[in-house]
């Protein structure tokens, strides 16, 4: 099992930035990837990005190019969602992930989410 704790949500005006952290616990030896998606009442939860531990490059989605930024803590499990130039379709809760790989098993965790909220 994972457990997967979000922090750093909160209300910013359009323009402003905010820092989503995920810190990750539990059995995460097997962890091979961490991320954020998000999901607002209109739409479905939508990947924003995800990280591999393998040392490949981030995917973004087209909306967060430019905008926001993941890092690992390469010391624990944890990552980072710098998140810059806020609009106000941003607003969503935003759901830390982990991907974890047991032989030929994948499964997903989630965190229960923090919301951000961009208005002025």
């Amino acid at each position: 099992q994972v457990q997967l704790v979000e922090s750093g949500g909160g209300l910013v005006q359009p323009g402003g930035s905010l820092r989503l952290s995920c810190a990750a616990s539990g059995n995460t030896k097997n962890i091979h990837g961490m991320g954020w998606y998000r999901q607002s009442p209109e739409k479905q939860r939508e990947l924003v990005t995800f990280a591999p531990f393998n040392g490949f490059s981030p995917k973004y989605a087209d909306f967060a190019k430019g905008r926001f930024t993941i890092s690992r803590d390469s010391t624990k499990s944890a990552v980072n969602l710098e998140m810059n130039s806020l609009k106000p379709e941003d607003t969503a809760v935003y759901y830390c992930n982990a991907a974890v790989r047991v032989l030929d098993d994948e499964m997903d965790y989630w965190g229960k989410g923090t919301l951000v909220a961009v208005s002025s």
